[in-house]
């Protein structure tokens, strides 16, 4: 008697999108980050929910899949990492937390040899969200200067047992992508702001191409310690709007890092992907030239400025992509009704993508969304997913 093959696992579904197969039935990987956190920490969750501690438990609760950047991340730290940490040679780098209120604070203070610089964030309680309050290189004397010496004193060190124990944790619910990078324009915008990255570019243009290589060099070197440690998908956490990212300034400044990011992940067997936000339809076809496999969190008209199967349209039998549910949907539909035809209709247009696309959020899931319209999306791809 012959034993019947295993059903696939969610992972397995994941796996068979990043390697360019089929998958059974579309894969539905939401980012309930902060919604999550925010119905948590205000005593919000529904009795339904009210066992769950974390985003993972949510998921597991809904019966979705895992392909997440931010399921070990914590929100009230940081807006990226937690597998990663910094290591300075010859900066003094320190952190201090007070709370205000409801309100947590994180100052950080780097002192150099040309002085001290700082920055503050502040975690709002009321909106579940980190804000950027003083950026680095905002008082700075001489903000060149300043960006040279971190830049040269700022290495990662990839921490291979906390992923591994992430993603035991997940197991074959999917994968934990190690989203530890950032090109080095986002570099410049999370060090000066964006506003003031264009100005301390118009300056001295050739001056700040020559520091932020001393930021690539460093990224690649964590994404080699990334790919050597076996993670099957990474990302830089750019949200790359061309309104921030122009294609100049991706050429310029951030296309070396990814082309090399890519050639690097894929000869271990990786993947890496850029977390996308507002428009991209500029930067899609010099994207996937660079050999990036794809972009997570894609958005639509009216956030974004192409439509989901346009993108795939645009970009090579390669290129993938996550999105499909954005603030617009999960805050505006009142009905089951509503929900099933919209699911419907996006799996209509991607089908023939189903080898290149996860259905997710595009790029957050906002925490005004009631838990009902989470559940409708639920079962409308419960009906439509395997077509």
């Amino acid at each position: 008697m012959s034993t019947p093959p295993a059903r696939a696992t969610s992972q397995d579904q994941v796996r068979r999108v990043l390697k360019r197969q089929r998958p059974d039935r579309i894969v539905y990987a939401p980012n309930c980050w902060q919604w999550f956190a925010h119905q948590l920490n205000h005593g919000l969750l529904p009795p339904e929910i009210a066992h769950c501690r974390t985003q993972l438990d949510l998921i597991r609760h809904l019966g979705l899949d895992v392909f997440s950047r931010n399921i070990y991340s914590d929100q009230q730290h940081c807006w990226i990492g937690g597998l990663a940490e910094e290591v300075w040679d010859g900066v003094e780098a320190r952190e201090a937390v007070r709370v205000e209120g409801r309100d947590r604070v994180i100052t950080r203070t780097y002192g150099t040899r040309r002085g001290t610089v700082a920055e503050r964030q502040r975690y709002i309680f009321a909106d579940s969200t980190l804000v950027q309050e003083v950026f680095t290189l905002d008082d700075a004397a001489d903000p060149l200067g300043a960006l040279e010496e971190l830049l040269r004193a700022r290495r990662w060190r990839f921490l291979p047992e906390r992923y591994a124990l992430e993603q035991a944790r997940v197991g074959d619910d999917g994968l934990v992508v190690a989203g530890e990078l950032f090109s080095p324009l986002k570099a410049l915008h999370l060090l000066a702001g964006a506003v003031n990255t264009t100005y301390l570019i118009a300056d001295d243009e050739a001056r700040v191409r020559e520091l932020l290589a001393l930021h690539e060099a460093a990224q690649l070197d964590l994404v080699r310690q990334m790919a050597a440690a076996g993670v099957p998908a990474m990302m830089a956490m750019d949200n790359l709007d061309a309104a921030f990212h122009t294609p100049t300034y991706l050429e310029k400044f951030s296309a070396s890092f990814y082309e090399q990011a890519s050639r690097i992940a894929h000869e271990h067997g990786s993947t890496f992907f850029i977390h996308a936000c507002g428009r991209q339809r500029a930067n899609l076809r010099m994207i996937d030239s660079l050999g990036v496999d794809g972009l997570e969190g894609v958005a639509f008209p009216p956030l974004g400025d192409v439509q989901l199967d346009e993108v795939m349209r645009l970009t090579g039998d390669r290129f993938l992509i996550t999105g499909g549910i954005s603030a617009m949907e999960t805050e505006r539909f009142q009905n089951a009704d509503e929900v099933r035809r919209y699911v419907e209709e996006l799996f209509a247009r991607l089908w023939p993508y189903t080898h290149r696309f996860m259905l997710a959020a595009s790029c957050n899931t906002s925490i005004r969304t009631p838990w009902k319209v989470l559940q409708w999306f639920r079962d409308a791809w419960r009906e439509f997913a395997a077509g």
